[in-house]
């Protein structure tokens, strides 16, 4: 029969592991989500350029609240593998 507390140790040691894969995964999506979105802004500044203020602060937008979600799940993560 397992010691408690070494079992202990090892749900917390997946739980680490997990959220160090979940803190991975924010980053890769947050770089992808904020590449498709300079794609579509330069696509869209190609076929009007007229728009490019318009354009360009969506885009600048849209980034901002990418990176703020993308800290907020990478915090958490972190504050599970530290905690």
């Amino acid at each position: 029969m397992q010691d408690p507390v070494e079992t202990t140790n090892q749900v917390m040691d997946i739980a680490k592991f997990g959220a160090a894969i979940g803190a991975g995964l924010v980053a890769i999506g947050a770089g992808m989500g904020i590449g498709r979105i300079g794609a579509a802004a330069n696509e869209g500044i190609a076929r009007q350029p007229d728009a490019t203020g318009d354009i360009r602060g969506t885009a600048i937008i849209l980034a901002a609240l990418i990176e703020g979600v993308c800290l907020f799940a990478i915090v958490l993560s972190l504050l599970i593998v530290l905690g």
